[in-house]
């Protein structure tokens, strides 16, 4: 397990530095100058040159690049260009917001996933089957923005249960901020939930033909305990696979939902940044990202481990 734990954390580390890379390079190729843009179109170039100075703009690339790695290390991200104020402020008063959501829209689609998966798989080849299959099919269908319209639509507009948008913040309490957040993690999770469901549908079918199932059921285990307690621990090794791939999914679908819901979330803080330029709050805000994608993956590899301890570290 040492060995295991170690040779992923290697390959953690390796990622963020790629990643790194990669976000610094394809932002410094961008067009545009973020000094241009905050002084305006009619500022002169003395102007232009000055404010590039003060904000480090005119250093070479390989010098802004360690000094943007130093400051992950240390926490000194530096100050927003549009906003004026330390970026770290702006992310960690976003990520109250998305963190949230992206977990609120997980439970549902695991809750989701496994419900229908399992349930498919009981009835395998039956209506309850067909049915339930031909609703995920939809569901991978739509796309999440049009679902939260259609939500927006349903219990705002019509039924007028729900706020159209906006968030209020934690301040009102931990209820009325889950029930603000209601709506947009149900329009991320609809798509992710179906495509999870029939995952765990083929995971389970697949297990159902072993040995031990026809073991147990000859025993005389009820079909529901054997799906639940012993199918279905079997098939978690590709579910969980996915079920890490789609959180990051979720962080990253924020941005398209948060913008629908007027969210002051992550997502949102990214699409403003990118009109106004910010590249630093740009390039701060998509490492955040890579590096949740890169630590839910480690998070996964360790959990192949828990739930099957056949795994071993030359395996993975």
């Amino acid at each position: 397990m040492s060995l295991f734990l170690f040779k992923r954390f290697v390959t953690l580390i390796a990622t963020l530095i790629g990643a790194s890379v990669i976000v610094f390079l394809v932002l410094e190729i961008l067009p545009g100058n973020a000094a241009q843009m905050l002084m305006g179109p009619d500022a002169s170039p003395d102007a232009v040159a000055a404010l590039a100075a003060k904000l480090g703009l005119d250093q070479p690339a390989w010098t802004r690049y360690w000094h943007w790695i130093g400051g992950l290390l240390t926490g000194k991200l530096g100050d927003s260009y549009a906003y004026s104020t330390p970026v770290v402020e702006l992310v960690l008063e976003r990520l109250a917001l998305t963190v949230p959501l992206a977990l609120l829209a997980m439970a549902f689609t695991t809750v989701l996933a496994l419900l229908v998966g399992v349930t498919a798989a009981a009835r395998h080849n039956k209506l309850g089957d067909v049915g339930l299959m031909g609703l995920t099919q939809v569901g991978i269908a739509i796309p999440n923005f049009w679902f939260a319209i259609l939500l927006i639509l349903v219990f705002s507009v019509q039924l007028q249960w729900f706020s159209a948008g906006g968030f209020e913040g934690w301040d009102d309490g931990v209820l009325a901020g889950l029930k603000a957040l209601l709506l947009p993690a149900l329009s991320l999770a609809v798509v992710q939930a179906a495509i999870l469901a029939r995952i765990t549908r083929s995971a389970v079918l697949e297990v159902m033909r072993e040995d031990f199932v026809r073991t147990a059921r000859a025993k005389g285990v009820s079909q529901r305990a054997v799906l639940w307690t012993h199918v279905l621990r079997n098939a978690l090794i590709p579910v969980i696979t996915v079920m890490g791939m789609q959180f990051s999914e979720l962080l990253a679908g924020t941005i398209v939902v948060e913008n629908v819901f007027y969210l002051p979330g992550l997502g949102r803080l990214i699409f403003q940044a990118i009109s106004n330029r910010d590249l630093i709050v740009v390039r701060n805000c998509v490492m955040l990202l890579a590096a949740m994608v890169v630590v839910v993956n480690f998070v996964v590899d360790v959990l192949y481990a828990v739930i099957d301890p056949r795994i071993k570290a030359s395996d993975i």
